[in-house]
């Protein structure tokens, strides 16, 4: 695999660490679980890492040096990738260390190994995580990606040997840009044994509360939640994420809802807690009568998962993965991005109704653990790599939890 910007081994909760890092950690962990050897090429954001660190059994992180050893945004990566591919080219000429396939994770990491997989005649995988045409029709302006980002990936959608989406909305988006390589979609997954209903539940100020968690910037939407609180009596509404608490002060974001709050009156019932240790996550979303996730958009979204699998009923913005993974009506609701009246009307029936929120909430376990557990997507994506490289045998053994061709006609969904 390789995660250019994402390593496995990161501290979430920053600016450029978050999904991705989940995503590629748990899928190389649960296929190096499935028998699977496993490398991650990340590149090297600090001189004294070494070059490689085990992840976990069958699991190793390789650091690239390409560019400065140190932090830098991800948006300031690309000129660095031919350096990293020639470093994968390297490293993959010698026949005892040439991988069945490499699996990038991410644009520009697409951009380097496509480069060393052609070189080396190593087939190339190709999830994106997230599209510069989409971030670009959204953000406008505010976009800091470089400006070849959505030329290339197009290229790379076309000349990849096979692209793995995350759910239905990016197939779209990408067959809109033109030709693609072959199209699979495996979801994104959770851990259900971390997230579970069970357990602790964090310490509550109010009768009621709102849970919102993810990274501290705009696109994420909490501003939606905080203008639905005027109409929802009596709830709280707690903001997870961003720099730790102590740090809250100087963000950007932070700042910008503190002072919405202000204006709207509602200060004292939103509170801002900073980030939260991964292992605490789930006691702190178990605390939550319902779970809130309002980005104007949003590739696939993890947070959803973790709220379901915590028992928890979501309503969140119709987009992106969340049109997959929250069923309308039945383990939460949709509902418009930049609707505060449409979330508050989406959200009263829950906070008025325990019983519907019992209901929907232990729906959303039910489906988590059915479908995006990551036992099953290590399966799925098994299968996909399987059907790349013509095994019988492993495709006949993944074969029951073989992900969606888009090939197949709708009916096999």
């Amino acid at each position: 695999m390789v995660s250019e910007h994402a390593s496995p081994l990161a501290v979430l909760g920053g600016v450029d660490a978050g999904g991705q890092n989940v995503h590629v950690a748990a899928l190389a962990t649960a296929l190096a679980a499935r028998g699977h050897a496993v490398e991650v090429y990340t590149r090297r954001d600090d001189r004294r890492l070494p070059v490689r660190v085990p992840l976990a059994p069958g699991v190793d992180v390789v650091h690239v040096q390409a560019g400065p050893a140190r932090k830098l945004p991800k948006d300031d990566l690309l000129p660095w990738m031919p350096a990293f591919a020639a470093t994968l080219a390297q490293a993959w000429a010698d026949p005892a260390h040439r991988p069945d396939l490499v699996h990038a994770h991410f644009w520009m990491s697409g951009v380097a190994a496509l480069d060393a997989g052609r070189r080396t005649g190593v087939p190339v995988v190709q999830t994106f995580h997230a599209l510069g045409a989409v971030k670009r029709r959204h953000q406008g302006d505010y976009d800091t990606s470089p400006g070849e980002r959505v030329e290339l990936e197009a290229a790379l959608a076309r000349d990849v040997d096979l692209v793995v989406a995350t759910c239905t909305d990016e197939v779209a988006e990408l067959r809109r840009g033109g030709p693609t390589a072959p199209l699979a979609v495996v979801p994104c997954g959770v851990d259900t044994a971390h997230f579970t209903p069970d357990g602790p539940s964090a310490a509550r100020t109010s009768a009621r509360r709102l849970v919102s968690v993810g990274r501290l910037v705009e696109r994420k939407g909490v501003d939606t939640a905080v203008r639905a609180l005027p109409v929802l009596e009596g709830t709280e509404l707690l903001v997870v994420g961003g720099p730790p608490a102590s740090a809250l002060h100087r963000d950007p974001e932070a700042v910008r809802l503190r002072e919405l709050a202000a204006d709207l009156g509602v200060a004292d019932r939103v509170r801002l807690v900073g980030q939260v240790e991964h292992a605490d996550l789930p006691s702190v979303l178990r605390s939550a009568d319902v779970v809130v996730a309002t980005p104007w958009y949003e590739p696939f979204g993890i947070v959803p998962l973790e709220a379901m699998a915590c028992g928890r009923p979501l309503v969140g913005s119709a987009v992106g993965g969340l049109l997959d993974t929250v069923d309308d009506g039945v383990t939460g609701s949709l509902v418009p991005p930049h609707d505060p009246a449409a979330l508050a009307a989406a959200v009263q029936p829950l906070l008025d109704d325990p019983a519907l929120r019992e209901r929907w909430g232990a729906a959303a376990r039910e489906r988590a653990v059915a479908r995006y557990g990551w036992d099953r997507v290590a399966a799925q994506t098994e299968a996909a790599y399987a059907g790349l490289l013509g095994s019988e045998t492993a495709a006949g053994s993944a074969a029951r939890s073989a992900p969606l061709s888009l090939d197949e006609p709708q009916e096999a969904r």
